[in-house]
C-alpha cells in the first residue's frame, strides 16, 4: 500500500489580484482560502500527509494559520522557488519515501472534491501519472504571433486542466531530474515531454475552480455561501454519555431530537415555550442551561428548532406579525447562540440551528421566513469563525419539507411520501453534532 503525500503549492506573489497579500491568503467564507484547500486533504482518509510549499515573504502568514488550527497532517512548510515548476520540484524531493502517491495541487482550488481526490490516488496506483481535466464547453483556436488564427482542434478532444495532478513519486522525480531550463512548468506536461509515462485523465468538475482574477473572489465567496454537506456518517452510538439540550424540543423536529438521542444513551432536555422557555428571552435561555449544568455537569450540545411560519404580502401583514417572526427564527437563534457559549466552551461542544431550502432564494408569501432562513446561514458562517479558538463547531441543518406541527399549519394536509420525517432530520442534526464540521449547510433529503 503506497502512502499518499499532497503537494500543496501556494508560492503566489498576489501581483495579478492587486491584493496587498497573496491570492492564498485572502479570506473568502470566514478563513484563508489555503485553509479551505487544506482542510479537504486533512479531512481526506487516504492522505496522509500534506507538505506546503510556500512563498517565503509570506511564511509567517502560514505559520500564524498553523498556530490557530490543528491540522494533523500538515508536516513541512518549504520555501518555494521562482517558478511553480521549481517549487513543485522541492516539494516532490523532500519526500524521502522511495515509492508513494503524490499529489499536487493548487493552494487556490478549495473546492476540490473527495470524488477527485479519490480516483487521482486510485488511477495513480494504476497508471503512474494522472491529470484533472474537464471538457471545454467553448471552441478551443490555436493563433499565430500575430493573432491570426492557425488551427481550430475539434472540440471533442480539448480539455481543461485542473489539479490535482497525480504521481507515483518514482515518476514525478524522475520528471522534474530531466527538467531543463525553459522546460514546461506543469508537471503532467514534463511526464509528457519527456516520454516518462502515460497520462490518465480523471473526470474534473466545474466547481474545482481555481482564484485567478479578482471577479472570482466573489465567484468562490458565493459557492461558498451555497454550498452544502450531506450527512456525516457517524454512529449515532457516540452519543451515548453527552448531555444535549433542544430549545423548541416539544414538537416536531426538537422533540424527535430529544427522543432519538435518549435512545441511544444521551441525556437529553427539551425546552419551549410551553415549558416557559421563550427563545426572545436570553435569561430564560440561560437558566435553562444552567440548570441542565448543574445536573449533569455539563453540556455537550444545543439545538434549536424554535420557528414560525407566516403567509402573507409583505404589505399585507401586521408589524406585530412580522417583527414576530423575526424575532422567534432569527433573534431567537442568536439569543440561543449567547446563551449557549459558555457552556459549550467548557465541553468543546456543538451547536445545531436550522435554516431553509428557502435561504437560497426569496419566495413570495414567505418573504419574512426566507430572509431569516437566509440571515441564519449567514450567522452560521461567521459563527464558525469567531467560535473556533473556542473550540465551539456549529452548523446549519437544511431539511426538505418536513412533516411537521408548523408545516400542516401553514400548509395543510400533503401526501406523506413527499415529506421528510422529523426522526430522520433528527437522526442527521445530531451526527453533524457529534462531527468535527463546522461553518456549513448541512442537507437532509429523503433519498441519501
Amino acid at each position: 500500500m503506497y502512502k499518499v503525500y499532497a503537494i500543496i503549492l501556494a508560492g503566489g506573489s498576489g501581483e495579478r489580484l492587486g491584493f496587498p497579500v497573496p491570492k492564498q491568503f485572502v479570506k473568502v467564507a470566514g478563513k484563508t482560502v489555503i485553509e479551505h484547500t487544506i482542510e479537504v486533504f486533512e479531512k481526506h482518509p487516504s492522505v496522509d500527509e500534506i507538505i506546503l510549499v510556500i512563498n517565503p515573504s509570506f511564511r509567517h502568514l502560514m505559520e500564524e494559520i498553523l498556530l490557530k488550527r490543528n491540522y494533523r497532517k500538515v508536516k513541512k512548510i518549504l520555501n518555494g522557488g521562482e517558478t511553480r515548476k521549481e517549487s513543485s520540484a522541492i516539494g516532490v524531493n523532500s519526500i524521502e519515501d522511495d515509492e508513494a502517491i503524490v499529489l499536487i495541487h493548487d493552494a487556490v482550488r478549495p473546492f476540490v472534491s473527495k470524488r477527485i481526490i479519490d480516483e487521482s490516488i486510485e488511477a495513480a496506483v494504476k497508471h503512474g501519472a494522472v491529470d484533472v481535466a474537464i471538457p471545454s464547453v467553448d471552441t478551443i483556436i490555436r493563433v499565430n504571433d500575430n493573432m491570426f488564427i492557425e488551427d481550430i482542434p475539434p472540440r471533442k478532444y480539448m480539455m481543461k486542466g485542473q489539479t490535482p495532478q497525480s504521481f507515483k513519486l518514482s515518476i514525478i522525480r524522475k520528471a522534474h531530474k530531466m527538467a531543463v531550463v525553459g522546460d514546461v512548468t506543469d508537471d503532467c506536461g514534463l511526464v509528457l515531454k519527456h516520454n516518462i509515462s502515460p497520462i490518465f485523465v480523471v473526470r474534473g468538475e466545474e466547481r474545482n475552480i481555481k482564484l485567478t482574477y479578482p471577479e472570482d473572489i466573489f465567484l468562490i465567496d458565493k459557492i461558498f455561501q451555497l454550498r452544502t454537506y450531506s450527512i456525516p456518517e457517524i454512529p449515532l452510538e457516540d452519543l451515548r454519555g453527552k448531555v444535549l439540550v433542544v430549545f423548541g424540543g416539544s414538537a416536531g423536529i426538537g422533540k424527535a431530537a430529544v427522543d432519538v438521542a435518549v435512545e441511544h444513551g444521551a441525556r437529553a432536555y427539551g425546552f419551549s415555550r410551553s415549558t416557559g422557555v421563550d427563545v426572545r428571552n436570553i435569561q430564560q435561555l440561560q437558566k435553562a442551561l444552567q440548570g441542565v449544568r448543574n445536573r449533569e455537569g455539563r453540556v455537550d450540545f444545543v439545538i434549536n428548532t424554535a420557528g414560525i411560519l407566516r403567509v402573507g404580502k409583505l404589505e399585507d401583514r401586521k408589524e406585530e406579525e412580522i417583527m414576530e417572526e423575526i424575532s422567534i427564527n432569527y433573534i431567537g437563534s442568536i439569543n440561543v447562540v449567547r446563551a449557549s457559549i459558555p457552556f459549550l466552551r467548557e465541553s468543546r461542544g456543538s451547536i445545531a440551528l436550522f435554516t431553509s431550502s428557502s435561504y437560497t432564494r426569496g419566495r413570495g408569501l414567505y418573504t419574512v421566513y426566507s430572509s431569516t432562513k437566509a440571515a441564519i446561514v449567514n450567522l452560521v458562517q461567521g459563527l464558525a469563525e469567531e467560535l473556533l479558538e473556542d473550540h465551539i463547531r456549529i452548523n446549519a441543518i437544511n431539511p426538505e419539507r418536513t412533516a411537521t406541527p408548523m408545516r400542516f399549519k401553514a400548509f395543510g394536509k400533503e401526501p406523506p411520501d413527499t415529506l421528510l420525517q422529523p426522526e430522520k432530520v433528527a437522526e442527521a442534526t445530531l451526527k453533524t453534532l457529534l462531527s468535527d464540521i463546522t461553518g456549513q449547510v448541512i442537507d437532509v433529503r429523503r433519498k441519501g
